[in-house]
């Protein structure tokens, strides 16, 4: 669904315009407009009061603004003796207040994803890759923008992977980039079982899957239930000349049949993910992970093996993911 946002300038109410947000960030209910003449207090005084400013002057100072309301909004660290988890819990909301305040510095877009300001970088790809086709005029937050264009920059470049013979993987805007490699080292090294298939489940870029082809398995299916990632992970299954052995389907959890192996790497952190990139670390309640256990045997061939592939971050937390498991 479109939403529509409208600000003021000179006291007037300017025209609609599209609001824009690959995270699916809300709309700030109010919205003013300002030039390089605005001091970084009256622009933290504004956001800290709920109005979000949209920004009319040049590309540079808005990024120099953006920079300065970030260390104004920085908190020093409690005092207080913490828990490893409080300390954990206390850094997310301390993240989520940040994200929420200097998401509230906001660029024009034209129809086109052109920025409409002095010395404004071309974005169009950049945002046609994290976005869609544009819809329209319309505003968006610059923290957005700039991780839009950093995300674009991985998805060019991509991410050497040394399982993969130093191949390169291709993370796209809101999937998991493998940049930590040391869960696909694992499934690198760990001795296969006998036969030839393999299900990869939440396959996000599809790196094990690849890793697993390159190993020798003959019939791979890799799923994820978003469709962000099944995009990603057939573009790195195309990329690297593997599409004849994996077929990466828009699916929740299982496919239909039975496989050899069974591979996942799902979120480990039983919290509540706040944007698409937490998706691939938070899991309310281990859902996720007890559905994946739940189904297992059914989905395995005799002999088969499961691989629950599983960061030991929230045991240090004080969780007890291995207990459950």
């Amino acid at each position: 669904m479109t939403q529509v946002v409208r600000w003021t300038a000179a006291g007037e109410p300017g025209v609609p315009a599209r609001w824009y947000s690959a995270d699916g960030t809300p709309p700030p209910e109010r919205i003013v407009t300002a030039e390089d003449t605005i001091s970084v207090a009256a622009a933290h005084q504004l956001i800290g009061e709920g109005t979000a400013v949209l920004w009319r002057g040049d590309y540079p100072s808005a990024r120099r603004l953006l920079a300065a309301l970030d260390r104004r909004a920085e908190r020093r660290p409690s005092a207080l003796v913490q828990t490893p988890a409080e300390a954990f819990r206390l850094h997310r909301r301390e993240q989520a207040r940040r994200a929420r305040l200097l998401g509230m510095l906001l660029i024009p877009y034209e129809g086109d994803w052109t920025i409409p300001l002095r010395r404004g970088p071309r974005a169009q790809d950049a945002c046609t890759h994290a976005h869609g086709l544009c819809a329209g005029p319309g505003v968006g937050s610059l923290r957005e923008l700039l991780g839009v264009i950093g995300a674009y920059e991985w998805r060019r470049e991509g991410v050497e992977i040394p399982a993969l013979g130093g191949d390169r993987i291709h993370p796209h805007y809101g999937v998991f980039s493998p940049v930590r490699g040391k869960y696909v080292d694992l499934v690198a090294e760990t001795e296969l079982p006998a036969g030839d298939s393999a299900f990869d489940i939440g396959t996000g870029t599809g790196v094990l899957s690849a890793v697993l082809a390159r190993r020798g398995v003959r019939r791979i299916v890799a799923t994820d239930q978003e469709a962000r990632a099944v995009d990603c992970a057939r573009d790195n299954v195309a990329r690297l000349g593997l599409a004849d052995r994996i077929d990466v389907r828009h699916a929740d959890l299982f496919p239909a049949g039975r496989a050899h192996l069974i591979v996942c790497n799902p979120p480990w952190l039983p919290d509540r993910p706040r944007t698409p990139l937490d998706q691939a670390v938070y899991d309310p309640d281990s859902r996720m992970l007890h559905r994946f256990l739940d189904g297992l045997a059914d989905h395995l061939e005799p002999g088969g093996e499961g691989w629950l592939i599983l960061s030991d971050l929230a045991e240090r937390l004080g969780g007890s993911i291995r207990n459950e498991v």
